[in-house]
């Protein structure tokens, strides 16, 4: 299984557009940058591709990094920076079936399937696949597991992904706060690499209008606000899953610049075997 951080950025990525903070400068002074999120995984007895989450900054982050176009896509949840980079299939794709949530949203009425499969309707090239979270499923020759995770006021996944044949495992936590259900963590646990997001430090949560959240023993905050951990949460995660290794991904520019390129904070391109 090889495994390329496409994008490992928030909402604006970094460096955010318009923005003169001493993080973007320092990101463009370096040469790196923080897109959009989204990861490829190439299962390499196979031969075949899946994307998790499709990034609008699809067109560029295929190009920069020269990975093979997807033979299947997953979307975690409805916002725009997870989702909103799947009308690229046009022309590019002639088939791509696209795996997503088949549980109703109560804000929105429909599940994240309904909602891919409403709003792609003009691309005949997506066929919505809905999936039964903590049910197993296969993609791309891998064994994929769709876990609920914490996002309000959308539902949102993370999942894990595993090659039966090698016993590779890679674990995403998606967009979360670190109150992760049960369930999930056992799901996401035991992996060979952890994708956490982490949109802050945490001693940035007093930023937050309502501060920080699911504070760990030392008092420190693990959720940013009600959605997102804070590094030291996605850390505490990590512990907990037992991750042989982890980066942190969905990284804010709101890092101080001393912060924001330290280990073990993701950057676009870095890439994987398990």
């Amino acid at each position: 299984m090889h495994v390329t951080l496409l994008g490992t950025g928030d909402t604006t990525g970094t460096p955010t557009v318009g923005c003169d903070c001493g993080t973007c400068e320092t990101a463009r002074e370096r040469g790196i940058e923080r897109t959009r999120f989204s990861v490829h995984v190439e299962n390499e007895r196979t031969g075949e591709s899946l994307l998790i989450d499709a990034s609008p900054d699809f067109r560029y982050q295929f190009l920069r990094d020269g990975v093979a176009l997807p033979d299947a896509a997953i979307i975690t949840h409805i916002h725009f920076d997870h989702l909103d980079g799947l009308g690229n299939v046009f022309r590019l794709l002639g088939d791509l079936d696209v795996y997503a949530a088949d549980e109703t949203d109560p804000e929105t009425g429909e599940s994240v399937a309904e909602t891919v499969a409403n709003d792609y309707d003009y691309l005949s090239a997506v066929t919505v696949r809905p999936q039964t979270p903590l049910e197993s499923f296969e993609a791309c020759g891998l064994e994929i597991t769709l876990v609920p995770v914490v996002h309000p006021p959308l539902v949102c996944y993370g999942l894990a992904i595993e090659d039966s044949e090698t016993g590779a495992k890679l674990s995403i936590t998606g967009d979360t706060s670190y109150d992760i259900p049960r369930d999930s963590r056992a799901v996401l646990a035991n992996p060979d690499l952890l994708l956490a997001e982490a949109i802050v430090p945490a001693h940035l949560a007093d930023r937050h209008p309502i501060g920080g959240r699911h504070h760990g023993p030392d008092g420190v905050a693990r959720t940013f606000g009600t959605k997102h951990m804070t590094r030291e949460g996605a850390l505490a995660l990590a512990g907990e899953l037992e991750a042989e290794r982890t980066r942190l991904v969905h990284v804010a520019h709101f890092y101080p610049p001393g912060e924001a390129f330290a280990e073990p904070l993701a950057v676009d391109g870095e890439q994987y075997t398990l």
